[in-house]
Protein backbone atom coordinates (compact mmCIF):
# COMPACT_ATOMS: atom_id res chain seq x y z
CA UNK A 1 0.00 0.00 0.00
CA UNK A 2 1.25 3.48 -0.85
CA UNK A 3 2.11 5.76 2.07
CA UNK A 4 1.76 9.56 2.24
CA UNK A 5 3.46 11.84 4.74
CA UNK A 6 1.37 14.90 5.69
CA UNK A 7 3.35 17.76 7.28
CA UNK A 8 1.10 20.60 8.44
CA UNK A 9 0.75 22.42 11.78
CA UNK A 10 -3.03 22.75 11.27
CA UNK A 11 -4.03 19.59 13.12
CA UNK A 12 -7.69 19.83 12.11
CA UNK A 13 -6.81 20.10 8.43
CA UNK A 14 -4.23 17.36 8.74
CA UNK A 15 -6.83 15.02 10.28
CA UNK A 16 -9.25 15.82 7.44
CA UNK A 17 -6.56 15.16 4.84
CA UNK A 18 -5.67 11.89 6.52
CA UNK A 19 -9.28 10.67 6.49
CA UNK A 20 -9.67 11.70 2.86
CA UNK A 21 -6.57 9.93 1.56
CA UNK A 22 -7.32 6.81 3.62
CA UNK A 23 -10.71 6.64 1.91
CA UNK A 24 -8.71 6.40 -1.33
CA UNK A 25 -6.90 3.31 -0.03
CA UNK A 26 -3.70 5.09 1.01
CA UNK A 27 -1.88 5.06 4.34
CA UNK A 28 -1.14 8.46 5.86
CA UNK A 29 1.12 9.73 8.63
CA UNK A 30 0.57 13.22 10.07
CA UNK A 31 3.34 15.44 11.46
CA UNK A 32 2.86 18.98 12.75
CA UNK A 33 6.43 20.27 12.29
CA UNK A 34 9.18 19.97 9.72
CA UNK A 35 11.42 18.27 12.27
CA UNK A 36 8.82 15.59 12.94
CA UNK A 37 8.34 15.09 9.21
CA UNK A 38 12.06 14.64 8.56
CA UNK A 39 12.26 12.13 11.40
CA UNK A 40 9.35 10.17 9.92
CA UNK A 41 11.08 10.07 6.52
CA UNK A 42 14.14 8.53 8.14
CA UNK A 43 12.08 5.70 9.66
CA UNK A 44 10.34 4.42 6.53
CA UNK A 45 9.85 5.21 2.82
CA UNK A 46 6.91 7.24 1.56
CA UNK A 47 5.56 7.58 -1.96
CA UNK A 48 4.55 11.24 -1.50
CA UNK A 49 5.00 14.15 0.92
CA UNK A 50 2.28 16.80 1.29
CA UNK A 51 4.06 19.78 2.86
CA UNK A 52 2.63 23.03 4.21
CA UNK A 53 4.70 26.19 3.70
CA UNK A 54 3.73 28.18 6.81
CA UNK A 55 4.80 26.26 9.92
CA UNK A 56 6.49 27.24 13.19
CA UNK A 57 10.22 26.55 13.47
CA UNK A 58 11.44 25.18 10.14
CA UNK A 59 9.02 26.39 7.47
CA UNK A 60 8.07 24.41 4.40
CA UNK A 61 10.87 25.80 2.25
CA UNK A 62 13.56 24.86 4.77
CA UNK A 63 11.99 21.44 5.31
CA UNK A 64 11.84 20.87 1.54
CA UNK A 65 15.51 21.79 1.21
CA UNK A 66 16.44 19.22 3.83
CA UNK A 67 14.23 16.57 2.20
CA UNK A 68 15.98 17.13 -1.12
CA UNK A 69 19.37 16.57 0.50
CA UNK A 70 18.50 12.92 1.10
CA UNK A 71 15.43 11.98 -0.94
CA UNK A 72 13.79 12.44 -4.33
CA UNK A 73 10.30 11.56 -3.02
CA UNK A 74 7.63 13.64 -4.81
CA UNK A 75 6.59 16.71 -2.77
CA UNK A 76 3.28 18.56 -3.10
CA UNK A 77 3.38 21.93 -1.33
CA UNK A 78 0.39 23.63 0.28
CA UNK A 79 0.26 27.34 1.09
CA UNK A 80 -2.18 30.08 1.99
CA UNK A 81 -0.05 32.50 -0.03
CA UNK A 82 -1.59 33.11 -3.44
CA UNK A 83 1.46 34.77 -4.95
CA UNK A 84 3.77 33.68 -7.72
CA UNK A 85 6.96 34.42 -5.75
CA UNK A 86 6.18 31.75 -3.14
CA UNK A 87 5.17 29.32 -5.84
CA UNK A 88 8.35 29.80 -7.85
CA UNK A 89 10.48 29.60 -4.70
CA UNK A 90 8.95 26.23 -3.82
CA UNK A 91 9.40 24.86 -7.33
CA UNK A 92 13.00 26.03 -7.50
CA UNK A 93 13.66 24.35 -4.16
CA UNK A 94 12.53 21.02 -5.61
CA UNK A 95 8.75 20.80 -5.15
CA UNK A 96 6.91 18.74 -7.77
CA UNK A 97 3.52 20.40 -7.49
CA UNK A 98 1.87 23.28 -5.67
CA UNK A 99 -1.66 23.89 -4.38
CA UNK A 100 -2.98 27.09 -2.77
CA UNK A 101 -5.31 27.03 0.24
CA UNK A 102 -8.25 26.95 0.32
CA UNK A 103 -8.49 24.08 -2.15
CA UNK A 104 -11.10 21.60 -3.30
CA UNK A 105 -10.40 18.20 -1.77
CA UNK A 106 -11.12 16.39 -5.03
CA UNK A 107 -8.39 18.43 -6.74
CA UNK A 108 -5.88 17.58 -4.02
CA UNK A 109 -6.73 13.88 -4.26
CA UNK A 110 -6.38 13.99 -8.05
CA UNK A 111 -2.94 15.59 -7.78
CA UNK A 112 -1.87 13.05 -5.16
CA UNK A 113 -3.01 10.17 -7.37
CA UNK A 114 -1.21 11.64 -10.39
CA UNK A 115 2.09 12.05 -8.55
CA UNK A 116 1.98 8.58 -7.02
CA UNK A 117 0.98 6.98 -10.32
CA UNK A 118 3.84 8.67 -12.11
CA UNK A 119 6.63 8.02 -9.63
CA UNK A 120 5.81 4.70 -8.01
CA UNK A 121 7.29 1.65 -9.70
CA UNK A 122 4.28 -0.53 -10.38
CA UNK A 123 6.01 -3.53 -11.96
CA UNK A 124 3.62 -5.54 -14.10
CA UNK A 125 6.17 -6.38 -16.73
CA UNK A 126 6.73 -2.81 -17.82
CA UNK A 127 9.86 -2.30 -19.88
CA UNK A 128 12.26 0.24 -18.43
CA UNK A 129 13.21 3.07 -20.79
CA UNK A 130 16.71 2.93 -22.22
CA UNK A 131 19.62 5.05 -21.04
CA UNK A 132 20.21 8.10 -23.22
CA UNK A 133 23.78 9.07 -24.11
CA UNK A 134 24.88 12.32 -25.71
CA UNK A 135 28.18 14.17 -26.08
CA UNK A 136 29.30 14.72 -22.49
CA UNK A 137 25.96 13.73 -20.96
CA UNK A 138 24.32 10.46 -19.85
CA UNK A 139 20.70 10.25 -18.67
CA UNK A 140 20.03 7.09 -16.65
CA UNK A 141 16.31 6.24 -16.13
CA UNK A 142 17.08 3.37 -13.74
CA UNK A 143 18.83 5.70 -11.31
CA UNK A 144 16.86 8.76 -12.48
CA UNK A 145 20.19 10.53 -12.67
CA UNK A 146 22.40 12.48 -15.04
CA UNK A 147 26.16 12.45 -15.47
CA UNK A 148 27.59 15.46 -17.25
CA UNK A 149 30.21 18.19 -17.13
CA UNK A 150 29.24 19.22 -13.59
CA UNK A 151 29.20 15.69 -12.13
CA UNK A 152 26.48 13.17 -11.32
CA UNK A 153 23.10 14.23 -9.95
CA UNK A 154 20.07 12.19 -8.89
CA UNK A 155 17.18 14.35 -10.05
CA UNK A 156 13.87 15.02 -8.31
CA UNK A 157 10.91 13.49 -10.18
CA UNK A 158 9.68 16.48 -12.19
CA UNK A 159 13.22 17.51 -13.19
CA UNK A 160 14.02 14.05 -14.47
CA UNK A 161 10.72 13.60 -16.32
CA UNK A 162 10.95 16.97 -18.05
CA UNK A 163 14.56 16.35 -19.12
CA UNK A 164 13.89 12.78 -20.23
CA UNK A 165 10.86 13.86 -22.26
CA UNK A 166 12.81 16.59 -24.05
CA UNK A 167 15.89 14.41 -24.61
CA UNK A 168 13.74 11.57 -25.96
CA UNK A 169 12.48 14.06 -28.56
CA UNK A 170 15.97 15.34 -29.44
CA UNK A 171 15.93 18.14 -32.00
CA UNK A 172 12.16 18.55 -31.87
CA UNK A 173 10.72 21.90 -30.75
CA UNK A 174 8.29 21.21 -27.89
CA UNK A 175 5.70 23.76 -26.86
CA UNK A 176 5.17 24.53 -23.19
CA UNK A 177 1.74 22.94 -23.48
CA UNK A 178 3.22 19.70 -24.84
CA UNK A 179 5.82 19.61 -22.07
CA UNK A 180 3.33 20.39 -19.30
CA UNK A 181 0.77 17.81 -20.40
CA UNK A 182 3.44 15.12 -20.86
CA UNK A 183 5.17 15.72 -17.53
CA UNK A 184 2.26 16.72 -15.27
CA UNK A 185 -0.33 14.60 -17.11
CA UNK A 186 -3.05 17.18 -16.68
CA UNK A 187 -4.50 19.99 -18.83
CA UNK A 188 -2.23 22.98 -19.48
CA UNK A 189 -3.49 26.11 -17.69
CA UNK A 190 -1.08 28.64 -19.22
CA UNK A 191 0.98 28.81 -16.04
CA UNK A 192 4.59 28.60 -17.21
CA UNK A 193 6.16 29.14 -13.77
CA UNK A 194 6.47 25.40 -13.10
CA UNK A 195 8.29 24.72 -16.36
CA UNK A 196 10.58 27.74 -16.14
CA UNK A 197 11.63 26.95 -12.57
CA UNK A 198 12.47 23.35 -13.42
CA UNK A 199 14.39 24.30 -16.56
CA UNK A 200 16.40 26.81 -14.52
CA UNK A 201 17.32 24.13 -11.94
CA UNK A 202 18.19 21.63 -14.66
CA UNK A 203 20.51 24.00 -16.47
CA UNK A 204 22.54 24.59 -13.30
CA UNK A 205 23.19 20.84 -13.18
CA UNK A 206 23.44 20.16 -16.92
CA UNK A 207 25.34 23.08 -18.32
CA UNK A 208 28.86 24.37 -17.97
CA UNK A 209 27.38 27.79 -18.74
CA UNK A 210 23.67 27.89 -17.83
CA UNK A 211 23.32 31.31 -19.48
CA UNK A 212 24.32 29.76 -22.82
CA UNK A 213 22.84 26.24 -22.67
CA UNK A 214 24.26 23.49 -24.82
CA UNK A 215 21.62 20.85 -24.15
CA UNK A 216 18.25 22.27 -23.10
CA UNK A 217 17.65 25.28 -25.29
CA UNK A 218 14.91 27.91 -25.28
CA UNK A 219 12.91 28.48 -28.46
CA UNK A 220 11.63 32.01 -27.89
CA UNK A 221 7.88 32.36 -27.85
CA UNK A 222 7.31 28.61 -28.27
CA UNK A 223 9.00 26.39 -25.73
CA UNK A 224 12.17 24.29 -25.53
CA UNK A 225 14.29 21.90 -27.56
CA UNK A 226 16.94 19.39 -26.59
CA UNK A 227 19.79 20.21 -28.99
CA UNK A 228 20.22 17.99 -32.03
CA UNK A 229 23.92 18.93 -32.09
CA UNK A 230 24.95 16.85 -29.05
Amino acid sequence: MNRILLIDDDRELCALLRRSVEQEGLQATCCSTGREGLAALEKQPYQLVVLDVMMPGSDGFETLSRIRQCSRVPVLMLTAKDDSASKVRGLRAGADDYLTKPFVMDELLARIASLIRRYTRLGGGQTAPARLTFAGLTIDPDERSITGPNGTFVLPPKEFDLLFYCASNQGRILTKQQIYEAVWQEPYLYDDGNIMAIVSRLRKKLEENPASPRYLQTVKGIGYRFSREV
